[in-house]
């Protein structure tokens, strides 16, 4: 080949490569072009992912109290199935500064009367207000759960605010899980045995039996754990002081009478004797105890001496409370912080005439009582029904209400007004501490703290807070002290009332309704022993031995969930 074929070739090669290089930077260069608004968008999507990745999550935080996360104005209708409830939301500083504080306002609707009429036609309805409180040992809370009128709270707290499952008890949680694995409510003023072992020494009942400190005083302060030395007393008292203020004396108050019977001749006697619940891991129908019935009879002999005024048949909560005001009472059985305001009243008019705690009623040994000490139920739980009209805040509230932050707010009260940090410790301002144990019904209207708003009220996170009892509260707090006991596993052991078993034991409360006030007044012991007679057979053809089966069961499943 000759050097001009040579270079020729070279020539055609390097050409050839010039234009391959050529159609590649083209084809690249289309490409690009073609491809731009795809390349802008990724760089566009990315961008956004970085933007979405910085903003915060929709995944609500479990270390972070939910409600922090909205704090906008809303108001929650919240039911109390409880006519005596007396307050309103934001008259006073507390809720005012909860509202502040968290947006949520609240409008109470209490009953005016009867409280199972309103509920049951609320019910009826089909539509509740946001949040019920009730006594959770009514029947009702059943009804509502079961008529799925209410929302599951682990659900919402999973939702909304798995904060919830930081500030709640897993012990009380366990407890009130139903049988579909789901939690409706959540009590206040509840303590589990874990929390007898943790405080138990610091527990106090409610139950006391008292008598006007002068009169028994002037009587010689006499024995009254025995029957007799029991009617004696009442009847030195009412030889003595047959007036109050020119008013009758009214020598022994009760509980009201209901239709279902009388707390004080009741689980609160049989308390006082130390009847026991059970006997040998079987329930025991302390109603049969032969102490108890002594007692029963020890009453009708004292109301056969006229000891027993007619107004304690007839009387409501309303009218004992003025009765006590005027210190008409000369012995009660009775809850002690029913009537702790106007015992407040009593004191400042004069010490003397207060009231005070003995030991009352007592069995044949005079054994110590064994009075109802705080339990896992507690006293109220507190449900969100599915018409709520914010599940997300009403959940973040109720577990602000739970928290300790929460339970701080609504006991100490906002910082600067009802309480300081005085002394190194966070405690009630004096004149707001005074105001408190002297006169409770301006206390909650100019304070609000204190638990004003009880509803879910943790007694046992602030112990940290609880100032000292003073006067005249205390003596009666620590008469109690060492005779309380837990009895949680008897809780919750009651069938639905409109069962088999429940419909019985509807009868047999109705039946007890109408026959303690017939034993009190029997006009001699036969006449009682008939009526008492009669009693006992209609509770057992009523079918009492089938409510009792049902109660064993659920009071070993109690046992069991309670790890005893």
């Amino acid at each position: 080949m000759g050097k001009g074929v040579k270079s020729m070739v070279k020539k055609s090669k390097s050409q050839k490569m010039m234009m391959l290089l050529m159609a590649v930077i083209l084809v690249l260069s289309l490409a690009a072009c073609g491809g731009g608004n795809a390349k802008k968008e990724s760089v566009n999507s990315s961008n956004n992912a970085e933007q979405k990745a910085s903003e915060p999550t929709a995944v609500p935080s479990a270390d972070e109290p939910g409600w922090k996360s909205d704090t906008s104005p809303i108001t929650f209708d919240w039911y109390l199935n409880f006519s005596w409830f007396p307050n309103k939301w934001g008259v006073d500083p507390t809720s005012q500064y909860v509202t502040k504080k968290t947006g949520v306002d609240i409008n109470f609707i209490v009953p005016a009367g009867n409280e199972n009429e309103k509920l049951n036609t609320l019910i009826a309805s089909g539509k509740l207000p946001d949040l019920i409180t009730l006594g959770w040992y009514e029947d009702n809370v059943k009804k509502i759960i079961e008529g799925g009128l209410v929302e599951p709270l682990n659900k919402l707290a999973e939702q909304y605010d798995p904060y919830f499952f930081k500030v709640a008890d897993p012990d009380k949680i366990g407890w009130y899980t139903q049988p579909d694995g789901n939690l409706y409510g959540y009590p206040n003023s509840s303590s589990s045995p874990k929390d007898y072992e943790k405080y138990g020494e610091k527990y106090v009942s409610n139950q006391t039996f008292v008598v006007r400190k002068d009169i028994y005083e002037a009587i010689g302060s006499p024995d009254m754990r025995t029957p007799e030395g029991f009617v004696a007393a009442l009847k030195a008292a009412q030889e003595k002081f047959p007036d109050i203020n020119g008013q009758p004396l009214i020598p022994l108050g009760l509980h009201e009478f209901t239709t279902t019977g009388n707390d004080s001749l009741e689980g609160y006697i049989q308390n006082f004797l130390a009847i026991p619940r059970e006997k040998d891991g079987k329930l025991y129908n302390r109603e049969t105890d032969p102490e108890y019935v002594t007692w029963l009879k020890t009453l009708r002999k004292a109301n056969e001496e006229g000891l027993l005024a007619k107004d304690i048949f007839i009387d409501k909560r309303a009218q004992m409370e003025e009765k006590i005001a005027q210190g008409r009472y000369f012995a009660m059985l009775y809850q002690r912080t029913d009537f702790a305001a106007q015992l407040g009243t009593l004191y400042q008019q004069d010490p003397n005439k207060i009231y005070i705690a003995v030991d009352g009623p007592a069995n044949s040994k005079l054994d110590p009582p064994n009075l109802n000490g705080p339990s896992i139920s507690g006293w109220t739980v507190t449900l969100i029904s599915k018409d709520v009209k914010d599940k997300a805040r009403a959940i973040k509230f109720l577990t602000y209400l739970m928290s300790e932050e929460g339970q701080k707010d609504f006991y100490l009260g906002e910082k600067g007004v009802s309480y300081n940090t005085i002394d190194g410790k966070e405690q009630f301002l004096p004149e707001a501490f005074d105001m408190m144990n002297n006169d409770r019904a301006a206390f909650d209207k100019q304070y609000g703290s204190s638990f004003t708003f009880w509803m879910m009220q943790d007694t046992n996170i602030t112990q940290q807070w609880t100032p000292e009892s003073v006067e005249p509260y205390k003596q009666l707090e620590d008469w109690t002290r060492g005779k309380t006991v837990s009895v949680s596993e008897f809780d919750l052991i009651d069938p639905l009332a409109n069962s088999e078993e429940g419909i019985i034991l509807t009868k047999i409360k109705d039946l007890r309704g109408k026959t303690l006030p017939k034993l009190l007044m029997a006009s001699s012991e036969a006449e009682f022993d008939n009526i008492w007679a009669d009693y006992i057979k209609k509770q057992e053809d009523f079918g009492l031995a089938k409510v009792q089966a049902f109660q064993q069961v659920k009071y070993e499943e109690n046992k069991k969930k309670l790890g005893m």
